[in-house]
């Protein structure tokens, strides 16, 4: 691992928190060169972190959509995106099945969810997952969205990425069909449960690999709260897709 950080590198000094991010980066790096991605599915956008590490630590160039519910992050968005042109923002919430939901906005709002959150696994965010507003949004299906966007873009080689607080599973569960669609996907794993009625991170990785997904790499999303890991990003590619 220290040499193929050394070969990437060089002597350049990068900080101790950096790590494991700089490590999503070079990998999705080689999986977007490797796949071909050209349409990028941003589920849980949250203010376009996501999206914005794409363009400048990955280089990608491609169609983003970002899906975001909270109208005041989704405002945010907007704004990120409007010198980009292949930038679209969708102020909405990917679920099960179309309708309206419950929203719940946290006191912090990257851990807002569609789901309550939960103290019986873990603690240490209890003063940040918790409910402080309950909004009615918008959901769609990812198939609804995937068939919309195909007929604008044609897109052959799509990736999908879910950060949704405990909504993933359920995303892909209710646009099943569709998932063969995607060279690849990144999903948020749970090792800790800080959502009520969610599923934990064996039954999610079982699930994908049901729908035909492999594992190509486990990467860290919430680096500082050692010795604890509560949650992790899994990136996984397409069996049946050939290059």
């Amino acid at each position: 691992m220290y040499e193929y950080f050394k070969k990437i590198l060089g002597n350049k000094l990068v900080r101790p928190e950096r790590v494991g991010l700089l490590f999503e980066e070079i990998h999705l790096k080689k999986f977007f060169a490797y796949y071909k991605v050209d349409c990028v599915f941003d589920v849980g956008a949250n203010t376009g972190q996501y999206a914005t590490m794409l363009r400048k630590q990955v280089g990608y160039t491609g169609n983003i959509i970002s899906f975001e519910p909270m109208p005041r992050a989704a405002e945010v968005l907007r704004k990120k995106a409007e010198g980009d042109p292949q930038w679209y923002v969708e102020e909405m919430a990917l679920d099960e099945v179309s309708g309206t939901a419950v929203f719940n906005v946290m006191k912090s709002d990257q851990f807002s969810s569609l789901h309550l959150p939960s103290e019986k696994e873990v603690a240490i965010f209890k003063n940040n997952n918790v409910v402080v507003n309950q909004i009615s949004v918008q959901t769609r299906t990812l198939g609804e969205m995937f068939e919309k966007y195909k007929k604008i873009f044609s897109f052959t080689h799509s990736f999908l990425k879910m950060d949704t607080q405990g909504n993933d599973i359920m995303i892909a569960k209710g646009s099943e069909d569709y998932l063969k669609n995607f060279v690849g996907l990144q999903s948020e794993l749970s090792i800790k449960k800080i959502y009520k009625n969610t599923s934990n991170y064996s039954e999610t990785i079982e699930y994908y690999i049901s729908q035909n997904f492999e594992l190509s790499a486990l990467v860290p999303n919430n680096e500082g709260h050692f010795p604890h890991l509560v949650e992790i990003d899994c990136i996984m590619h397409n069996t049946l897709f050939r290059v």
